[in-house]
């Protein structure tokens, strides 16, 4: 239960019935001027569910190593059906021979809701109990871990981010290499357009024909480079 000084908290409790038959059910604490149980009787049908809400007063003080003793007891007997809440009566909870009662006991734990840090200040004594010294060290434990994941995090960018400028580095090269082949082969190119221009009236048809054809080979594969 969440302890606060002076709030008061809440917790709840739901009972459930497995059974197919009628339930009935009484919840009894040990110190009763310090919570207030509603419902604290009822029936709870076959295969249905009743949540009880336990309401602590608003405390005064705040307990030594938040340790309580304060304890609940749901007790629970078959009954007839149609049986009303406000049927219930505590003769039903006594036990008897051939009469199942069964009986749940519940201790109060409290739950600081402003918890100490785990990291004591400077020439501050340690009153914390063996418990929370754990917490501490479990919660330590957690932060370790969420830093180290950040680091494993923060070192697989650097090494992705290294592997991008590679790539880029590389793609930058051969684009470069592509760009000398094709202009070597527009040269090429020129050169042999120059070549037929000039010796038409020398060269035989054929052999103009195949330097013509090679041309636009060379042009067509220096476009696709």
């Amino acid at each position: 239960m969440l302890y606060e000084l002076h709030k008061q908290n809440s917790c709840y409790m739901q009972l459930t019935n497995k059974t197919d038959k009628y339930v009935a059910f009484k919840v009894k604490t040990t110190n009763p001027k310090k919570y207030s149980v509603r419902p604290n009787t009822g029936v709870v049908q076959p295969g249905s569910t009743c949540n009880v809400t336990v309401t602590m007063l608003a405390p005064k003080e705040i307990p030594q190593d938040y340790h309580c003793k304060d304890k609940f007891l749901v007790q629970s007997v078959v009954v007839e059906e149609g049986t009303a809440s406000k049927d219930i009566v505590s003769d039903m909870f006594n036990k008897a021979p051939g009469k199942v009662v069964e009986e749940f006991k519940l201790r109060v734990v409290y739950i600081p809701a402003n918890p100490p840090s785990p990291v004591p200040e400077e020439g501050e004594e340690d009153l914390s109990p063996r418990s929370s010294i754990a917490d501490d060290e479990a919660h330590r434990n957690s932060l370790f871990d969420v830093a180290s994941g950040s680091k494993s995090h923060e070192e697989a960018s650097i090494q992705e981010s290294s592997e991008v400028k590679s790539l880029i580095s590389r793609l930058t090269e051969e684009k470069r290499h592509a760009n000398e082949q094709n202009q070597k082969l527009r040269q090429q190119v020129d050169v042999m357009r120059k070549q037929l221009g000039k010796g038409r009236s020398g060269l035989s048809v054929p052999t103009i024909a195949i330097m013509f054809i090679l041309a636009i080979l060379i042009g067509y594969l220096a476009k696709r480079s």
